[in-house]
């Protein structure tokens, strides 16, 4: 199981309104790098960015790392069955990201 380390001035906190802001857990310094990861990774990634409730979507569809990296908005947004807010949230703020490092650290 990977560790991660939250960015405080980003970090997930819900807060008396009912907003959210999201953090990205970094790993050395760094995104990490998915490519690896089994669905038990992927789901604490997403448990440990706050996204709790719907870590369990990406269990129910047994996504794991390189299905993750493979995933397109839609399916964040359709795919999982979750709601609209935090789907948008993890797509952009999370895959997105995750992709876009692990594009960059492959291609150097």
């Amino acid at each position: 199981m990977k560790n991660y380390c939250n960015i405080t001035d980003s970090g997930m906190e819900e807060k008396a309104n009912g907003s959210v802001d999201t953090k990205s857990p970094v790993e050395n310094g760094q995104m990490p790098d998915p490519a690896n990861w089994g669905v038990t990774d992927v789901v604490n990634y997403f448990k440990a960015t706050g996204f709790e409730e719907q870590a369990t979507a990406f269990q129910d569809q047994e996504i794991d790392g390189k299905s993750l990296l493979l995933m397109t908005r839609n399916d964040v947004l359709t795919g999982l069955s979750i709601k609209l807010g935090p789907a948008l949230k993890i797509y952009e703020y999370h895959v997105k990201p995750l992709q876009t490092q692990h594009l960059k650290s492959n291609a150097s």
